[in-house]
């Protein structure tokens, strides 16, 4: 039986990255939604011998791709309606941990962020609106 959410999770990744960039922008993104928005997450998992795991999503995460224009549209939409977004530009690729992942995305204004990833959590029918343009991910 599949349900039909009132919300979607969605990554958008730019269309000419390799593929271990991704599944590691991926990776990346979605993570950032877990953290803060507790409602994404569901309840832990347990196998028949009772041996405990993580919770995950309780939704499926949608990905799609697109052109750089289309990443950067989509960004623009999302700031404009204030929904949590996750960001991954592509000079997170030359970094090697945390906190110069910070300084790099904080040394670029927004305008001129190479995005190269985005993650972003709302409500189905303003995320397809954020999102117009791209295609689901092959």
């Amino acid at each position: 039986m599949s349900t039909r959410f009132d919300t979607k999770i969605a990554v958008l990744l730019r269309e000419d990255l390799e593929t271990w960039q991704r599944l590691n922008v991926t990776a990346f993104l979605v993570s950032g939604l877990g953290t803060r928005l507790p409602e994404v997450i569901g309840e832990p998992y347990e196998d028949a011998d009772r041996v405990p795991y993580l919770p995950m999503f309780r939704q499926p995460v949608l990905v799609f791709e697109g052109a750089k224009e289309t990443l950067k549209a989509a960004h623009t939409r999302t700031l404009s309606r204030a929904l949590p977004c996750a960001v991954f530009t592509g000079d997170l690729f030359a970094t090697g941990h945390d906190e110069a992942n910070r300084a790099a995305v904080r040394a670029v204004g927004t305008a001129d962020l190479d995005l190269v990833g985005l993650a972003v959590y709302g409500p189905r029918n303003v995320v397809d609106k954020i999102l117009k343009g791209a295609r689901m991910h092959p």
